[in-house]
């Protein structure tokens, strides 16, 4: 794909579609050549050569808004997906705008499907910048003794053996750059019992668990983890709630309003506020992972409209 070489001096602003993009002011290096901040370099040659940037769940909600989010700013973005047409088609909305990317689809709480997409992006743009491990999947808001072996391991294997995997595959590449960011998509779920079934919950609790760990474990590499937790938001894994007249959260699954855990849960979705759309959770994604965060480590943030502080 044909680029448009962008020609900045030092301390120009760099305008993407219009908007600003401080995080990539232009300076330059001992030898002359025009740098990015945040590893965008520019040289005479029509080609851009910004940090890779791993989404999962890209083909749709928070992580399609992160990934073309991050491609505006100037990364190049793999797009990982289950479903191979959406990822495709948020590929080709990326190239179309002027930006780089790349997809590749399959279940990534499987070893091989990791491998690829972390080898995809070792190949093709020469390494690891960022992981954003972002998809998941909702329960049916089950309590604990109404959970099935299927639905536990289903929810456990996506939201978080998913995520670990492709930390630990990107964690090499990383660590040999001296630098890396990982950001993950928890959820309110994770800061309390009352927003999600118990394997979702669980699951949730765990990726903050994740965050946290990698963030004191590889700090003094250069590697920051940090995670948003986000509350309700229009994206395809929510519909109306079950007994919620205010809001519109609640799981893909179909679920049995009658059931302890839907009835038991839903007097707390009048707490939930305004439902925020993907775009204002990817905003904050991207701000972790950019170098504007360069000292938050081990953070979660709550995307929630103050739900968590209720």
């Amino acid at each position: 794909m044909e680029l448009t070489k962008i020609n900045a001096e030092p301390g120009d602003e760099i305008r993407t579609n219009g908007q600003i993009h401080p995080r990539f002011v232009a300076e330059r290096t001992d030898k002359g050549d025009r740098q990015m901040k945040g590893d965008r370099q520019m040289t005479d040659e029509p080609r851009y050569d910004g940090p890779v940037v791993i989404v999962t769940g890209a083909g749709s909600g928070i992580g399609k808004a992160a990934a073309l989010r991050f491609a505006r700013e100037g990364a190049r973005v793999v797009v990982a997906d289950l479903n191979a047409e959406t990822a495709r088609a948020v590929v080709e909305e990326i190239q179309a705008a002027g930006g780089t990317a790349v997809a590749v689809t399959g279940d990534l709480s499987d070893q091989a499907v990791v491998d690829q997409v972390v080898q995809t992006a070792v190949d093709t743009f020469g390494g690891v910048d960022v992981l954003v491990n972002n998809a998941a999947i909702a329960d049916r808001l089950t309590a604990a003794a109404d959970v099935s072996d299927a639905e536990w391991d289903r929810v456990i294997r996506v939201n978080l053996t998913a995520p670990f995997l492709l930390t630990r595959a990107a964690l090499p590449h990383m660590l040999a750059k001296g630098k890396g960011a990982i950001v993950n998509t928890a959820s309110r779920a994770g800061l309390g019992g009352s927003a999600g079934g118990t394997a979702y919950t669980v699951s949730k609790h765990a990726v903050i668990g994740l965050t946290r760990s990698l963030a004191v474990m590889y700090r003094d590499a250069g590697i920051r983890a940090n995670a948003i937790a986000p509350g309700a938001t229009a994206t395809n894994m929510y519909r109306d709630a079950p007994g919620s007249t205010t809001t519109n959260i609640a799981l893909i699954a179909e679920v049995d309003p009658t059931a302890r855990g839907p009835r038991t849960i839903s007097p707390y979705m009048s707490n939930t506020g305004r439902v925020a759309d993907a775009d204002e959770q990817a905003a904050v994604i991207v701000f972790l992972a950019s170098d504007d965060a360069s000292n938050i480590n081990g953070a979660i943030v709550p995307v929630d409209n103050g739900w968590s502080a209720i």
